[in-house]
């Protein structure tokens, strides 16, 4: 197993082990928020299992059923988490109203407050790892992991915060309040993060930013060939594709014309290491042709 999976892995067995503390001390406290920042845990507990998956099924090489490799895969997993957070953002609020209609006082607040506050440092330096090794090999499966396990971290905080107010003042109306806000919160943010993990899913073009910086390697070479067309750029998980014509002088050599398009390519893989680049390369006639 390479280190990306079980660095993967390791979130999987950090949301396990929250997510059982976390349960427990809600059904023993009896607290909506820390039951709501369990299931929010549940959630990224299966979206560490979703996206472990995934990453070892994107990391396999292209092959006869699937030319272009199976990078999607990680695109498919971050739409599917985001779903479920949009899910149990729903499931949050409506537990926390029902608790609003007929409001308890929590048993053992401390013990609550240690819990989140032990959930918020598990995840915080798991986080860090998991996102540097996301940034490292560009997985949108393991930003996503990443971005669920801060966001844990986060609502943790504020439910430790909030249960503390509530212990001081006996205002046990805030429990669900913190309930209802983290659950508009973390749905807030699984859109931001919809649209980084769909738009792939139909091959959208890659960032207006990105496709410049390819533009300006390619052009860097204008005095080497006439001009370029038809330039497509896609991203699939870590991938990125990006395909394009050039016309070239109709007197230059094949040789000329192939290191050409082999200096291109490797300056294009310097700024995008995983990217995989088809230049089609067309004689002058071709364009006059055209015109």
């Amino acid at each position: 197993m390479s280190k990306t999976p079980k660095i993967a892995f390791l979130s999987v067995l950090s949301n396990s082990f929250v997510v059982i503390l976390k349960l427990i001390v809600g059904a023993l406290t009896g607290s909506v928020a820390v039951i709501s920042e369990a299931i929010h845990s549940a959630l990224d507990l299966l979206a560490s299992l979703i996206a472990f998956i995934s990453v070892r099924i994107s990391g396999k090489p292209a092959d006869k059923e699937h030319p272009f490799g199976h990078g999607k895969v990680e695109n498919i997993s971050g739409t599917i988490e985001t779903l479920l957070i949009f899910l149990a953002g729903i499931w949050i609020i409506y537990e926390c109203i029902q608790k609003l209609l007929m409001i308890e006082p929590i048993r053992l607040p401390i013990l609550a407050i240690a819990v989140m506050l032990i959930g918020a440092f598990v995840n915080f330096i798991v986080s860090k790892i998991v996102k540097k090794e996301a940034e490292k090999v560009n997985s949108i499966a393991m930003k996503s992991n990443a971005f669920h396990l801060l966001t844990d971290v986060y609502t943790s905080l504020g439910v430790a915060v909030g249960l503390f107010f509530a212990y001081l003042t006996g205002w046990h109306f805030i429990d669900p309040l913190i309930g209802i806000a983290l659950a508009i919160y973390i749905m807030f943010e699984a859109g931001k993060l919809m649209k980084e993990a769909f738009p792939p899913l139909l091959d959208s073009s890659l960032s207006f930013s990105e496709v410049q910086d390819i533009l300006q390697i390619i052009y860097a070479h204008e005095q080497e060939y006439l001009e370029i067309h038809d330039f497509k750029t896609r991203r699939a998980g870590p991938d990125v594709y990006i395909e394009f014509h050039m016309v070239v002088p109709s007197e230059e050599t094949i040789g000329t014309v192939h290191a050409l398009c082999d200096k291109i390519e490797q300056e294009i893989k310097h700024e995008f290491s995983n990217a995989h680049i088809l230049i089609h390369a067309e004689p002058e006639q071709e364009l006059k042709g055209l015109s």
